[in-house]
């Protein structure tokens, strides 16, 4: 069966690119993508009211995910970017059903694992939220490309909460990616992916622990680009 080609020829280079998440965690990624592409327009929604999603289900995440898909095609945006890992681990299938192929829907979860996949990675670690820990999307997404690496998951709920109420370089902080970090999960680690879009702010600390023994991914920059590659595939690049 052939793939039906998209076509969005209907869409203009001028129109904005709608970007959400649970938060403030998303701007990591508007921030890159502003970097990166500086002549478009973006409209960022932080879900703050239903913070955090990873503690909430999985029929919620998409309810929240689906709404403000619709408010953002409403706005008249050429292109979806899903900042959440636990909205494109929970959501990400109704999400692209919402769109119905008007719009080019890219989430954070898959570039990432592709990218990780095809460079030399044998053991894997994956922090992130319940919600997208249970879901098992980086361990399916990274193992459908290669089957050899190991990928190994942990929950960190309390991150996006310190994030949130603004511990960044706190002794609490300090403390919780500590006693993270040092679960035996993550023990003969190689490569570790921060899978929240959160935790980018976090980044020199978690690095600091690790020094230089664990490669630590982050996702903005990644998606930022698969998105370019997009937006100039389909003649949206403004």
């Amino acid at each position: 069966m052939k793939t039906k080609k998209q076509d969005y020829s209907h869409l203009s280079p001028s129109q904005p690119i709608g970007i959400f998440d649970s938060g403030v965690g998303g701007l990591t990624v508007a921030k890159e993508i502003k970097r990166l592409l500086p002549n478009e327009d973006l409209i960022y929604f932080g879900d703050t009211k239903h913070l955090p999603y990873g503690e909430k289900s999985k029929e919620a995440i998409i309810e929240y995910s689906t709404k403000i898909t619709n408010f953002l095609l409403e706005q008249n945006c050429k292109a979806i970017v899903i900042a959440c890992n636990t909205a494109t681990a929970n959501a990400l299938n109704e999400v692209m059903q919402s769109v119905a192929g008007k719009v080019p829907v890219i989430d954070v979860i898959n570039p990432v694992a592709e990218k990780v996949s095809y460079e030399i990675h044998t053991n894997v670690g994956v922090i992130a939220t319940k919600a997208t820990v249970n879901s098992g999307l980086y361990k399916k997404s990274i193992r459908k490309h290669n089957k050899w690496i190991k990928v190994d998951e942990l929950a960190t709920p309390l991150l996006v909460p310190a994030i949130e109420e603004g511990f960044k370089n706190h002794p609490i902080t300090h403390a919780i990616i500590y006693n993270y970090l040092s679960n035996s999960k993550l023990k003969n680690i190689e490569t570790l992916i921060l899978g929240c879009t959160h935790y980018p702010l976090l980044i020199d600390e978690i690095k600091q622990y690790y020094g230089n023994r664990v490669r630590v991914i982050d996702s903005p920059n990644i998606v930022a680009n698969h998105l370019k590659i997009i937006l100039d595939k389909y003649n949206l690049l403004n």
